[in-house]
């Protein structure tokens, strides 16, 4: 009779060792590997990935198995609705707080694994696609000499498959970071020493707009939000220039309202979860503005026309000709690496159509069509007739 799978899975890891590294308990390690909350990964890494946080171990951390090793998951960063009393009190220890761009992309860390770098995505996956651009985008010099340190950053550019942007002067996919953390123990390196590391090696940060005395950070930040005016520039980190407490996020009106419209295109994929906080958001930063009633109307416009237009568009487009597709790209050095990602999507239920290779001479542009099964048919459902219940 086959085992449990379960057991199987336990068999593979260290229990004892991981418990004492990780500080967890032995039989949260195999609870966790039975509730399929601590996942197994199998690829060019042979690996372990906590899918949800446990017993202070944030989701996306990885244990990889030959040779054993751990990188911490990045932490959830809170954010801030009002901002002088939240930063006011969350920040109340420090004389100041260090400004930081949040970039528009997607979150990866960088490792040195097995001797070789790994891209790692927030979810504790290894992108094939992301650590070939890792390797080009990095290189292995900070690694030679920091083994045991994690580059966290964003990926940012129009040849993203995730979060693909066109909103900086990026050609392609650039990497920007945004912390140092030790692989173990996730501990953050402090903002000026981890910015002057960053640029003794090379690597791009995303963009410093200064240290701020608490008391007056929030009329700094918003004048920062203010002046992004109409691009779509997501928002800005305020961080503990010593890292010892946790960071915190604010970001524009004009960002939500893009994700909104990116959300409601694909309504029944994600509109739902995309739609209080960001309502929330909105109506906060109203408030603390205190924006005028011709102010908050145009702020009422833009927000409900980033919920309706992408929804007509998708009724529409369905109406028209049957397919809810988003179409990425990526750009890859070789063939090996979009089979990998290919691969890669289908681990993450991803359904996707491959169209086939552009040759640019230094590799391939490979355009990527996902479905949006469920806003599909939902879709479909009602064009048909069938009522909303």
């Amino acid at each position: 009779m086959r085992r449990d799978v379960s057991s199987e899975l336990i068999e593979k890891l260290d229990i004892e060792k991981v418990s004492e590294l990780l500080d967890i308990p032995e039989h949260r390690i195999t609870g966790a590997i039975q509730r399929k909350t601590l996942q197994y990964v199998r690829g060019r890494h042979d690996f372990f990935r906590f899918d949800k946080p446990i017993s202070g171990i944030e989701a996306g951390t990885c244990i990889f198995l030959e040779p054993f090793d751990v990188v911490r998951g990045f932490p959830k960063i809170p954010r801030a609705l009002m901002l002088h009393p939240s930063v006011a009190a969350h920040f109340s220890t420090c004389e100041k707080v260090a400004v930081e761009e949040k970039m528009n992309g997607y979150n990866v860390r960088v490792a040195l694994i097995n001797d070789e770098l790994a891209g790692i995505t927030r979810g504790g996956f290894v992108c094939p696609y992301t650590t070939e651009k890792a390797i080009e985008l990095v290189g292995r010099e900070f690694f030679s000499e920091h083994p045991d340190l994690v580059l966290c950053g964003e990926m940012v550019g129009p040849d993203s498959p995730y979060v693909p942007k066109s909103i900086y002067d990026i050609e392609s996919l650039e990497f920007f970071v945004f912390d140092i953390r030790d692989k173990l123990t996730g501990k953050p390196m402090p903002v000026m020493k981890r910015r002057e590391i960053s640029d003794e090696y090379g690597l791009r940060s995303v963009r410093f707009f200064g240290e701020y005395e608490v008391e007056k950070a929030d009329i700094e930040i918003a004048n920062i939000i203010r002046g992004f005016g109409t691009s779509l520039n997501e928002g800005v980190v305020i961080k503990d220039p010593e890292m010892v407490l946790p960071p915190v996020k604010y970001t524009s009106s004009m960002s939500n309202c893009a994700d909104l419209r990116y959300a409601f295109e694909f309504y029944n994929d994600y509109g739902r979860d995309f739609f209080f906080p960001r309502v929330c958001r909105e109506a906060f930063q109203s408030v603390e503005w205190n924006e005028n009633e011709e102010g908050q109307k145009e702020r009422c416009r833009r927000f409900g026309e980033s919920i309706l237009l992408p929804m007509i568009k998708t009724i529409r487009k369905k109406k028209e000709d049957g397919r809810i597709t988003e179409t990425v790209q990526i750009r890859v050095r070789n063939l090996k690496t979009m089979q990998e990602f290919e691969d890669h999507l289908r681990l993450l239920g991803v359904d996707a159509i491959f169209d086939e290779p552009e040759n640019t001479g230094d590799g391939y542009i490979v355009k990527i069509h996902k479905k949006y099964h469920s806003t599909s048919d939902k879709t479909e459902s009602i064009l048909r007739g069938e009522l909303w219940s």
